[in-house]
């Protein structure tokens, strides 16, 4: 094995979800014959199964790769938070030694420049008497000078070398103390171990790759909205502590799963068995009310993880960075697009009085938007937070950019029954009704629209009819959807008020019982 330990650096990282694949590269001088090289260090996180080493000469081949770890002691750093009042004791007197034995070291120079000086005024001195060129202002006065300053500087000299005695007398002191108190935790160091057989001597490149944990990553955005134009700027937030700096690598980002089992699960017996209804379940029918969230792309709300949509996806950043290994976030900027963006205030007074400036745009970035946080920005500057869900390439997007303190919602709910004598049918009426108000300035001429949502139950079973009563909606619905979503686009000038009301009847047979 060759004594030198050859430098391996980060060259590359592909960031997955909960672990990051490492790429390194070096240049080795490689002899003739087989032949075993040290390289490192690298972390010792480094998984070892997934080690791969591969050289680019012609003629070289991998035969043994291997990683090996060893205790060494810490290299010296800086106290942190966590250590004791000693060890920053011992810190601080070796700085000032240090600074101390700077000083001494000037000042020595210092006076051999002033004795230097004093031969030269002396020499003088004896070459002009012999001429006699005599100058004795001159001379006595250069003379006084040079040994008030060899003086000054030798009593800062011989005060100097006391302060080092000083500081070096009381860091022996601290260095005994911190033996007897503390011990220095040894440092689990990683080096490759590599047996190389190579036809001819000469340069070859060595590339290894390895999966490490504790890296991670998440897509982050920040919206800035100009007018009628939207500016979507795309960032992956990189969190690593592997024990090592990743220093201008090139950086990939996946979202791949690669902890996810690959085998499908174990198929099990569901058994399904009969039984006759008894007579009070063919005499009634059992309902109930239950919200339903509209399903969407993606996964469940509670699925940790990055939605890729189901398909891997992979995100190249455009220039290498510098990702320290501190455990903070660290930003990488992805790509950037500016687009048309559409916005309307919308609201839904039965989950909140507020009305919402949406911004709705299509993604240009060419390529899908993961989903993730958006740090929001407007003429007024940072606005807030929102959240984008999973876009494809082309496809519309919407943000909210937060409510709108120039309007007021009021929500009022109206329910009559009725049950009819004669069959025993069960009608429930409600009427809900939604005062609309805007607060405007002096300067606000311009008339806006208002998306106003509301709900009516959907029913499942055929006993249970929900009907929209659209003779007494005021104003009628401009749209009704299948999930019993309504809407109104309401126009509100300055300090204009509307009413919106709506009307609706759930109608049951006797059978049902539950509502």
């Amino acid at each position: 094995m060759t004594g030198a330990t050859i430098p391996l650096p980060v060259s590359a990282v592909t960031c997955l979800e909960d672990r990051s694949q490492v790429e390194r590269t070096a240049t080795v001088d490689l002899a003739a014959g087989v032949q075993r090289l040290r390289l490192g260090p690298l972390t010792a996180l480094a998984v070892d199964r997934t080690l791969r080493a591969e050289t680019t000469a012609p003629g070289t081949r991998v035969l043994d790769a291997r990683i090996v770890r060893d205790w060494s002691p810490r290299a010296p750093l800086p106290p942190g938070p966590d250590d004791s009042r000693l060890r920053r004791r011992l810190h601080e007197l070796e700085t000032e030694s240090r600074l101390a034995d700077q000083t001494r070291a000037r000042l020595e120079a210092r006076l051999a420049l002033l004795a230097q000086l004093s031969a030269d005024l002396l020499r003088e001195v004896g070459e002009g008497a012999g001429i006699g060129e005599i100058e004795r202002t001159r001379w006595a006065r250069e003379l006084d000078r040079v040994d008030v300053e060899r003086e000054r500087h030798g009593e800062e000299l011989r005060a100097t070398h006391s302060r080092l005695r000083r500081l070096e007398q009381e860091r022996s002191q601290a260095l005994i103390a911190l033996d007897q108190a503390e011990e220095d935790p040894a440092e689990l160091i990683a080096h490759l171990e590599l047996t190389v057989e190579a036809a001819q001597p000469g340069p070859s490149g060595v590339t290894v790759t390895h999966l490490v944990p504790c890296a991670l990553w998440r897509p982050s955005y920040r919206a800035t909205l100009d007018g009628g134009s939207l500016r979507l700027e795309s960032e992956a937030v990189v969190w690593q502590r592997t024990g090592e700096d990743w220093t201008g690598a090139r950086l990939t980002f996946s979202t791949a799963r690669s902890a996810l089992a690959t085998d499908p699960p174990a198929v099990t017996e569901d058994v399904l068995s009969l039984r006759e209804r008894t007579a009070e379940e063919r005499r009634t029918v059992e309902v109930e009310l239950r919200e339903e969230t509209v399903s969407t792309l993606g996964p469940a709300a509670g699925v940790p993880g990055v939605d890729d949509g189901g398909e891997v996806r992979v995100l190249p950043a455009p220039a290498p960075a510098t990702v320290p290994s501190d455990g903070r976030a660290h930003r990488v900027p992805l790509g950037a697009f500016t687009g048309p963006a559409n916005s309307e205030y919308a609201c839904a007074p039965e989950l909140s009085p507020l009305v919402t400036q949406v911004v709705r745009f299509r993604n240009a970035a060419g390529h899908p938007l993961l989903a993730g946080p958006v740090e929001l920005v407007r003429g007024s500057g940072f606005t807030g937070r929102g959240e984008l869900g999973f876009t494809a390439t082309g496809a519309e997007a919407e943000l909210a950019f937060g409510s709108s303190d120039g309007y007021r919602v009021v929500r009022e709910t109206e329910e009559r029954q009725a049950t009819a004598g004669l069959t025993g049918r069960q009608t429930t009426t409600r009427t809900v009704r939604l005062h609309l108000s805007r607060f405007s300035g002096p300067e606000e001429r311009d008339e806006q629209v208002v998306a106003v949502r509301e709900r009516v139950p959907v029913s499942e079973v055929s006993a249970v009819e929900v009907r929209l009563r659209k003779e007494e909606c005021s104003p009628s619905p401009d749209s009704f959807d299948a999930a019993g979503i309504l809407r109104w686009d309401v126009p509100l000038g300055p300090g204009a008020r509307r009413t919106v009301t709506l009307v609706y009847e759930i109608a049951a047979t006797a059978k049902v019982a539950g509502l």
